[in-house]
């Protein structure tokens, strides 16, 4: 999915878990063409969520270079891939980096995700770092047209798929399997980490020749 995408941070009054009401910033994600655009898009997107007031505090350009929603998901996750090229007269090896925001549910699973949003592509390229990201919620453009109705119905499907939970059996955390196997100190709140040394080996699979 090729798009803009702008970063919205809105400012509204939540209710928690414990049911006080509470002042909250969330960072959402809209794609438009403009900042002008962003600022409506999100404001229109918000209003059939929140039903008080709110207000949009900041909003940027993300640096994403595309968005994967993964079924049965629930958080996301900023993958950052090396893609891997080589200069045949000098013989160097040239990296450029470019980030994916991918929906997992785990540090481990957001991996395998990454690499299968990568599977397609072009050359060889590692994953060395992948951290939880803040974003709430994504917010794809939709123009109207057959082939987009579709695209964005499968967007949503694959996004909004709640993750299942074996009543009888207690979730394993992969997550923190996964961080105790890499630094027995590091705590299981923190899902920020680099993961080059444990699986980001060079790839033999392909990505496309995009740079920052």
């Amino acid at each position: 999915m090729s798009a803009i995408w702008y970063e919205c941070k809105v400012k509204y009054r939540k209710t928690d878990d414990s049911g006080v009401q509470r002042m909250a910033t969330e960072p959402y994600l809209v794609d438009a063409i403009s900042y002008t655009e962003a600022e409506s898009r999100i404001n229109e997107e918000m209003s059939a969520y929140i039903s008080d007031e709110f207000k949009i505090t900041n909003i940027k350009v993300a640096n994403y270079a595309e968005i994967h929603p993964f079924e049965n998901s629930d958080r996301w996750f900023k993958s950052k891939v090396s893609l891997i090229a080589y200069d045949e007269e000098s013989g160097k090896e040239r990296k450029s980096n470019m980030y994916l925001l991918i929906q997992a549910n785990d540090v481990k699973e957001a991996f395998d995700n990454t690499n299968e949003a990568m599977k397609n592509t072009m050359g060889d390229y590692t994953i060395p770092a992948i951290a939880e990201s803040p974003i709430m919620d994504v917010f794809p453009y939709f123009s109207g047209d057959e082939k987009d109705v579709e695209r964005i119905e499968r967007f949503n499907t694959l996004k909004d798929a709640v993750p299942a939970i074996e009543e009888t059996q207690k979730p394993e955390r992969s997550d923190e399997l996964l961080q105790d196997n890499i630094d027995n100190d590091i705590e299981e709140s923190s899902e920020s980490f680099s993961i080059v040394e444990q699986m980001a080996l060079p790839s033999t699979q392909n990505y496309r020749e995009e740079e920052e």
